[in-house]
């Protein structure tokens, strides 16, 4: 798709679906939309928060800068949780976006404007933590923050990982190792290579996902690949230890946005404590409030131990039981979500049954592959988890997937 067309489609179908909070498309080469914690020098960055309202960057991110480079075009910013604190786009400062196969339900999280904006035909990649340089990614947690790619296929997704990944110099968490040539294997099949199934993760799956999740285990077999029961015992505390230990990290990093340097200032500030005190209180949303408190409970005094301190010890015996998985299988297999998309607003008062995925605890790369449909029409996918640095036999595996089933091709109606 040109820029011009790219365009034409914001134009057409944003006002439905909101998808992107900014526009900014010039030039000829191939579109691109960007997540809006990533920051540009050309448009706004606002996390999906008030409290970055107006905020320009004086320089853009890496990934950015290597993008523009290999003559991609930014034509917007896409829509976020606030400070992609979430999984279902609901809690943007600048509304929820709309799932394009159902305009009731939510796009999935935090990342639902890109979703929405490929028309959920998404297959979405998260690297190894350090793969993909994080400078110009506005902070979270940042021991669990990662760039990561939307597309509609695995070559697609491969050949933007080629340029964006690397080592930089500007961020000490990023990786020497070696990027590979990420699209050479893309048709190369799965015949012989060994998949796991984290029966932790499926035992109490039901309904749609459960049946989705049967077929697309019996697709990779179609496939020549061998899949197998696998165990990871400690995957049962993820959520309890992302919770933690994420917001931990949240409320040490959003400690910078005071209304002094850059974004809201509260006009009602009177005094040098009522500046942060009101500025912080008008520009966070609830959800970002929420875990900005849990998180410096969790840190405090005489409770540190207990809280972030058994988090650490347990996320650790959770990559153990991973590379013991890995010692095992070439991959591991979960539903990427327990339920298809839910109505926007159904999930408010529980946002622990939206999380599923331990990928980001334990730093290995993941892909999301479009697995089929409920029986409502929703979308669903196949989550596949490989050790770290594995991207290239991740997009191996993908490919091989989406060629057997194809149903990157199929489109909802709201895209049209």
């Amino acid at each position: 798709m040109k820029v011009a067309e790219s365009l034409a489609a914001i134009e057409r179908l944003n006002p439905k679906l909101n998808a992107f909070l900014r526009v900014s498309g010039r030039g000829d080469g191939l579109p691109i939309g960007v997540k809006d914690n990533i920051v540009t020098t050309d448009m706004p960055t606002t996390c999906g928060s008030k409290i970055l309202h107006g905020f320009v960057s004086p320089y853009d991110a890496t990934v950015i800068s290597r993008l523009r480079k290999a003559g991609r075009t930014i034509v917007g910013k896409t829509n976020l949780d606030e400070f992609a604190m979430g999984s279902s786009t609901e809690h943007s400062a600048f509304g929820p976006t709309r799932n394009p196969w159902d305009t009731t339900r939510v796009a999935g999280g935090s990342s639902g404007g890109s979703a929405a904006a490929v028309a959920a035909r998404v297959l979405g990649l998260k690297p190894t933590y350090g793969r993909v340089s994080r400078w110009g990614l506005v902070a979270f947690a940042s021991g669990l923050d990662q760039i990561g790619i939307v597309t509609k296929t695995a070559r697609e997704c491969a050949e933007t990982l080629g340029i964006i990944a690397g080592h930089d110099p500007l961020d000490s968490t990023s990786s020497t190792e070696p990027v590979d040539d990420y699209a050479a294997d893309v048709d190369a099949g799965i015949k012989g290579m060994r998949f796991g199934v984290v029966r932790e993760a499926v035992e109490k799956l039901e309904g749609d996902v459960r049946n989705n999740f049967d077929e697309a285990l019996r697709v990779l077999r179609t496939g020549g690949a061998v899949v197998e029961d696998a165990s990871v015992p400690t995957i049962r505390y993820a959520i309890a230890v992302y919770y933690i230990v994420a917001n931990a990290e949240a409320s040490a990093n959003l400690a910078r946005f005071d209304g002094v340097r850059y974004g809201h200032r509260s006009k009602r500030a009177r005094t040098v404590h009522d500046m942060y005190f009101e500025s912080r209180g008008e520009g966070f949303g609830a959800e970002v409030k929420r875990r900005i408190m849990l998180g410096t409970f969790a840190l405090s005094s005489g409770y540190y131990d207990a809280y972030y301190g058994r988090a650490q010890a347990v996320r650790a015996r959770l990559r153990h039981d991973f590379a013991a998985a890995f010692q095992k299988f070439d991959f591991l297999l979960t539903p990427t979500t327990p339920e298809p998309a839910f109505k926007i607003g159904a999930k408010t008062d529980d946002p622990l049954s939206m999380y599923l995925s331990p990928a980001n605890l334990v730093g290995i790369p993941a892909i999301a592959v479009p697995s089929g449909f409920s029986r409502e029409g929703l979308p669903l996918s196949l989550q596949i988890m490989a050790p770290h640095f594995r991207e290239k036999a991740l997009l191996r595996a993908a490919g091989a997937f989406e060629r057997e089933t194809e149903y990157w091709r199929k489109k909802p109606s709201n895209a049209e």
